[in-house]
């Protein structure tokens, strides 16, 4: 399979998974923001956090659409999914009480199948990044390299 279909596949993946996550979220945006209320460790900025995170799910979903802004999306997608794997991690190690703030079928899983679910997707978008970054040097890395223009032909 070509580097290009599995990166389209990656970030359709990742785009389908946080669009519904992001609108599952605001579609029940008050019990989302009471489930966050009770996590004992970001109860302090659940208003905010329940904002912050649907927009920022969509934000990166459209950054993963564009060729352009794909290989941001990709960082972002891990970022974002590593920090809710450490979250979850957190809360299963050291919370007593485990307030479930997922929506529609996610809220259906354990934490442990959580933390395995959001450790795949973390895995994928590593996979997305080291795909998109490795390989032959690209047209806009190049110049950087040789400081060439790209696209410039070296007669010998």
């Amino acid at each position: 399979m070509k580097k290009s279909a599995i990166i389209e596949i990656i970030s359709s993946l990742l785009i389908f998974l946080f669009i519904y996550a992001a609108l599952s979220k605001i579609l029940d945006l008050d019990k989302f923001k009471y489930q966050l209320s009770q996590s004992p460790f970001i109860s302090n900025i659940s208003g905010f956090v329940a904002w912050a995170i649907p927009v920022g799910e969509i934000l990166i979903a459209f950054s993963l659409i564009f060729k352009r802004t794909r290989l941001t999306g990709l960082y972002l997608s891990f970022f974002l999914m590593l920090l809710f794997t450490g979250y979850i991690f957190i809360m299963l190690r050291y919370s007593s009480y485990l307030p479930c703030s997922c929506g529609g079928v996610l809220s259906n899983m354990s934490w442990k199948q959580h933390f395995f679910f959001n450790l795949g997707f973390t895995g994928w978008s590593l996979t997305g990044i080291m795909i998109q970054t490795t390989g032959p040097a690209k047209d806009h890395i190049k110049p950087m390299i040789t400081g060439m223009k790209p696209n410039t032909c070296i007669k010998k």
